[in-house]
């Protein structure tokens, strides 16, 4: 096998933007290692350095571009050093990258992870322009991984690309259309997960409530969920369900199902009418708010995350107090509020009305202050409870985990003391509350 390593070439991955990307990272990671690559943490340490970019939004596309400049800093002393970019900016930039940057060795789309070690090979063997770009709408590749999360849980990626449309968003140009995975190679990854000890199963797609419409005519969440909860996970957590398909036979399934944390994440960008038909979303304020009571009324305790744009154009006071005024009703436990910035290509940057930039910025920043009051009152309600905590790791003497209502990475913690295994469960008594934090005791 050492024959094999590629004659000693190593390689390291940035794994840039969301969760989605995080499994095509992790499927790259799996064919680079079975090619015979050996895979190192840092670029200082690498003969090649792959970078898988995100980019949705601006904030994105500048951390995308810094991680590339870093690497050609480096290639400044060492010429030999190949950079490959792939993932979201070079497909949305495939002309662009070439004469910006022209550092980079090679560029692979987003429909193109399973060549990543052909166009790694092709890269050290000295040819230039090195890029591979395939149709957006090619059938999703099954392909290995090496899982990078944890201790003990994983992202479960359920399909490719988006159908939605929204104005403000160009995921469906860097994507393509929506195309579900089988049920039979999903079922058969989830096994292996399960045998590998995962015991959380964060199921994720662009929407996972449409799940099966392409190739089934009808939505098969339902059907899949009830299947993975046969198997040996302890959690099951859904990222991101679409308000309009939410319907009773999914919320039936979540509530009976124990495995189903009852902590939904469902984007809902606004609460305005107006806004929402400029957003080009479907339904409306009153379906959000029968939503959400339809979902507190069959799960008391359920812990409902959004995400939400300010500053979208033609957001007027009367709009934004709307959405303000919705969110002191709704209390929704966890939200992330992003201000409105014009995405090139889509419709909504093309709109009149625009909402002056620090204006967006000013009103996100009110949003979150609102937010923050809203959790702080959640997070006060759970003192003297126990909750079950998956516990994850140990920072200042402390063990900290999660609790059905976190998700890793952009939800709280919970802190105490004694040493449990990573990845094992366990009751906390909560004390009090600090900073977004929870402290306890172990019962």
């Amino acid at each position: 096998m050492d024959e094999v390593k590629k004659n000693g070439r190593t390689l390291a991955l940035v794994s840039l933007g969301c969760a989605k990307n995080l499994v095509n990272s992790e499927e790259m990671l799996a064919l680079l290692d079975e090619a015979g690559y050996s895979l190192v943490d840092s670029m200082e340490e690498a003969d090649g350095v792959i970078i898988n970019t995100c980019g949705f939004i601006n904030d994105a596309k500048t951390e995308a571009i810094d991680s590339i400049l870093s690497a050609a800093e480096l290639k400044k002393d060492r010429q030999e050093l190949k950079i490959i970019v792939t993932g979201c900016l070079s497909q949305r930039y495939r002309r662009e990258i070439p004469e910006e940057l022209p550092e980079v060795d090679a560029l692979l789309g987003t429909a193109d992870y399973e060549n990543i070690v052909s166009v790694v090979d092709a890269v050290f063997a000295g040819k230039e322009g090195v890029e591979s770009f395939s149709p957006l709408n090619t059938p999703v590749p099954e392909l290995p991984r090496l899982v990078t999360t944890g201790p003990s849980w994983a992202y479960f990626r359920i399909a490719e690309g988006c159908d939605n449309r929204c104005a403000y968003c160009v995921i469906p140009f860097l994507r393509g259309p929506y195309r579900s995975r089988s049920m039979e190679s999903l079922l058969e990854e989830a096994r292996g997960l399960a045998r590998c000890g995962i015991q959380e199963l964060i199921v994720v797609a662009q929407d996972i409530t449409r799940y099966g419409t392409d190739f089934a005519g009808k939505p098969l969440l339902s059907e899949l969920l009830k299947e993975l909860c046969k198997l040996d996970f302890h959690w099951i957590r859904l990222h991101y369900l679409y308000p309009e398909m939410v319907d009773d036979e999914l919320i039936e399934t979540i509530a009976s199902e124990e495995k189903i944390v009852k902590y939904l994440d469902i984007p809902i960008q606004h609460i305005n009418d107006d806004i929402l038909r400029r957003m080009n979303r479907r339904g409306n304020g009153q379906m959000i708010r029968e939503l959400f009571a339809r979902l507190r009324r069959r799960m008391p305790e359920i812990v409902l995350r959004t995400s939400l744009i300010s500053g979208l154009p033609g957001e007027d006071e009367a709009a934004f107090e709307e959405l303000c005024a919705f969110l002191r009703e709704a209390k929704i436990q966890r939200a992330g509020v992003f201000p409105y910035s014009p995405e090139e290509g889509t419709p909504a940057a093309k709109m009149e009305d625009r909402v002056d930039t620090e204006e967006a910025e000013r009103r996100a920043k009110l949003i979150m202050e609102l937010q923050e009051q809203v959790m702080d009152a959640w997070n006060a309600s759970l003192i003297g409870t126990v909750m079950e905590v998956f516990v994850q790791g140990e920072e200042d003497g402390y063990t900290w985990g999660r609790t059905y209502a976190d998700s890793p990475d952009i939800d709280g913690r919970v802190y105490f003391e004694g040493e449990l295994p990573m990845g094992s469960f366990v009751n906390v008594r909560i004390d009090s509350s600090e900073d977004g934090e929870l402290w306890g005791t172990i019962v």
